[in-house]
């Protein structure tokens, strides 16, 4: 259990900062909840993405846990897919075109539960915590302690992340309205999260030289 602590927790922790604060569903959402109806009226919506990723991830995570201890080759299958896939999720980060952020208003903000449940087809929620499972856990220590301490950190930077976007959307949409801005933005986050996984893949790679 040290070792975990000690080898993995450092780059987890670039990582989930990186998941968390670039561009996806839980936050444009958020900040056009934050902007179309006012802090308050989000907190629902807010709490919902807070709570809920974290549980969809933990109830993901110990089932993938369970397969991994039975099957230690499906875990480095696995952790070697999720890599790769970061990789390419940081080079389409960094090369995307600027984006219009502006949201379609609804008629009211979601509820916690809708918040909550919206995780479940989330696709970012959905790479970012398999990818997190398979890098982040060591087949032989305790899977489920590692899980749990995952799914912490994931919770506590979802709501500094949910926050800022909830809170600073008016600021954030006007600074993303240039272009080179948001190019910024994004290769910094693309860069970030390619370095988060590069101790994975040493790790990984030293098994067999």
């Amino acid at each position: 259990m040290l070792g975990f602590t000690v080898e993995i927790h450092p780059s987890l922790i670039p990582f989930a900062i990186a998941a968390a604060f670039t561009p996806g569903p839980n936050n444009i959402m958020i900040m056009a909840s934050g902007l179309n109806f006012g802090w308050r009226a989000s907190m629902p919506h807010f709490f919902g993405i807070c709570i809920g990723f974290p549980s969809m991830f933990l109830v993901v995570g110990f089932g993938l846990g369970y397969l991994f201890e039975r099957f230690e080759l499906l875990h480095e299958f696995i952790q070697v897919a999720g890599i790769l896939y970061l990789l390419y999720l940081s080079w389409r980060i960094a090369t995307v075109a600027p984006t219009n952020l502006d949201a379609e208003q609804a008629s009211r903000p979601l509820s916690f539960i809708q918040a909550a449940l919206f995780q479940w087809i989330n696709p970012k929620a959905w790479i970012m915590g398999t990818s997190a499972i398979a890098a982040y856990t060591t087949v032989g220590a305790d899977l489920n302690l590692q899980i749990l301490l995952v799914g912490f950190v994931f919770f506590v930077m979802t709501f500094p992340s949910a926050g800022v976007w909830m809170l600073f959307g008016a600021g954030l949409k006007k600074i993303f309205s240039d272009p080179m801005h948001q190019k910024a933005f994004n290769v910094t986050m693309a860069i970030v999260l390619a370095a988060s996984v590069a101790p994975i893949a040493w790790s990984l790679l030293a098994k067999y030289i």
